[in-house]
């Protein structure tokens, strides 16, 4: 048992500390803020997938505030929307369930409501995507992560419309942008977990390090049986 706690702990804490340091690359910019997408946004999602729902949300959330408090505990709006989207992709990542029906669908609904969001209205049109997707779940790697990354985006958008205020005209030229940022996003976390996933594996085979609180998946595994 005290093996198995070690094991854990030294895990989190070098899962955590990578989750870090992957912050700190830059991926792309987020219109309408001064902040940008990290490496991270491939890696983040992927934890509940390995660790389970619960204890990917908290060691994201650990990652994320010590991101936070690394960069000075900023308390502008758009760092704050941050923290939040990246939990729901954890959580829709993690495991299918019918709660991932309902995050897109509140996130819809929502933005419809708002008089900027009504002028726009076919922009939430993106987030059947995670509704779609739910039902190739267990299928599709790739469709897992787009319907990942959109319902982080689904949670992100909405809450920078309300938050923030963003007006329409800024909604419908982001358009023909998201769909290749969120693409580029999805391919990012399905090679991310299918790396992840090989080297869970390979570490017990090859290596004979057993990490049984860690869940693979056999059939992204490329090592002959």
């Amino acid at each position: 048992m005290k093996n198995f706690n070690f094991k854990k702990i030294i895990f989190l804490t070098l899962f955590i500390l990578a989750g870090f340091g992957l912050m700190q690359i830059p991926f792309s910019q987020i219109i309408g803020s001064n902040l940008k997408f990290s490496l991270f946004d491939f890696y983040g999602p992927i934890a509940g997938a390995f660790v389970g729902s619960v204890w990917g949300l908290i060691i994201v959330g650990i990652m994320q505030l010590t991101n936070w408090a690394w960069h000075g505990f900023a308390t502008d709006a758009s760092t704050l929307i941050r923290l939040l989207p990246m939990l729901f992709a954890v959580l829709y990542f993690a495991k299918k369930s019918k709660w991932n029906l309902l995050v897109p669908v509140i996130c819809m609904i929502a933005f419809w409501l708002h008089p900027e969001g009504q002028k726009a209205w076919y922009y939430a049109f993106y987030w059947l995507i995670p509704v779609i997707a739910y039902f190739f779940y267990d299928r599709s790697i790739l469709l897992r992560a787009l319907g990942t990354t959109f319902t982080a985006h689904a949670v992100g958008s909405t809450l920078f419309l309300y938050i923030l205020g963003l007006k329409s005209a800024v909604w419908i030229n982001l358009i023909p942008v998201v769909w290749k940022e969120r693409g580029l996003m999805a391919i990012g976390i399905a090679l991310t977990y299918v790396a992840g996933n090989y080297l869970f594996i390979l570490l017990e085979k090859k290596f004979n390090i057993t990490l049984p609180f860690i869940k693979v998946n056999p059939k992204y595994s490329l090592h002959k049986s």
